[in-house]
């Protein structure tokens, strides 16, 4: 049977493609139109993974999915740097000037306002999902709509592509994790992401990075997340890689009791940029 597994959105999507460039293409991709219903998928065994975007770098952090890490007990298991390049693509047949209105995701269009700016005739329509607007084109056959998504939903739709790479910033990554209900048994490991809280009192939090720092471990990431019951105090998610797993161990020693919570949220092994 082909490992089931949950994505974000439709398939075409970069989640979609992002799934493949991980797990490769022989996978049953599951749609979900939210990233809740994607995390309660996966905590309910209905699906054996889930593709997750946890952060880009234009628009930062999804301070939500952090949440649904906690909530729903989901372990990353992985993660996917992908580049997004998106595309202008319509109906077969149809050219550039045949264009009235272009749709797509609001973050896809603000990420190609440049492109936009120079076709001020064009009306500019939000819609819930990159590759959904692909899809919608082909089954309404829609004359003079254009969407903005990637190449794979170019391929997946048939839809032809008038200009390639259209985003206003070339270097536009996004990270996403790979998650599963269950840590993976890896045996080298260098990379670990966790959730922890600290004391509310002055140089809790430095005191937790010091200890990082003399373990000689690189931190990648800190993100504050708010407390929801505890108004004005911080659980901290951090990203950090090393050499030796036994840096990482050395750590989990020294900041024991510096912590009033700790949880792994993976152990896994760094992704390519």
């Amino acid at each position: 049977m082909k490992e089931r597994v949950a994505i974000q959105g439709y398939i075409g999507s970069y989640h979609h493609e992002a799934a493949n460039n991980y797990l490769g293409n022989e996978i049953e991709i599951v749609e979900c139109d939210t990233f809740k219903t994607l995390a309660k998928s996966l905590a309910k065994g209905k699906v054996d993974k889930a593709i997750m975007a946890i952060e880009n770098t234009i628009a930062g952090a999804i301070l939500p999915n952090y949440a649904l890490l906690t909530k729903y007990n989901l372990k990353v298991v992985g993660e996917i740097y992908l580049s997004i390049q998106h595309q202008l693509m319509v109906k077969k047949g149809q050219i550039l000037e045949d264009i009235k209105e272009v749709r797509s995701h609001q973050m896809a269009l603000l990420q190609c306002d440049k492109f936009l700016e120079k076709h001020p005739a064009w009306r500019v329509v939000n819609d819930i999902d990159t590759a959904l607007t692909a899809k919608d084109i082909v089954e309404q056959e829609l004359n003079g709509v254009a969407a903005i998504a990637s190449r794979k939903a170019a391929e997946v739709y048939g839809l032809d592509i008038l200009a390639a790479s259209i985003q206003t910033f070339q270097d536009n990554f996004t990270r996403f994790f790979v998650l599963q209900r269950e840590h993976n048994d890896y045996e080298n490991f260098n990379k670990v992401s966790m959730r922890f809280s600290v004391p509310h009192k002055s140089g809790a939090l430095v005191d937790v990075l010091n200890q990082i720092a003399e373990c000689r471990i690189n931190m990648d990431k800190i993100q504050s997340v708010p407390i929801i019951e505890k108004p004005w105090e911080y659980s901290f998610h951090i990203d950090i890689t090393f050499e030796q797993k036994e840096q990482y161990y050395e750590l989990l020693g020294k900041i024991a009791r510096k912590l009033t919570d700790l949880e792994i949220l993976g152990e896994y092994k760094l992704g390519k940029k």
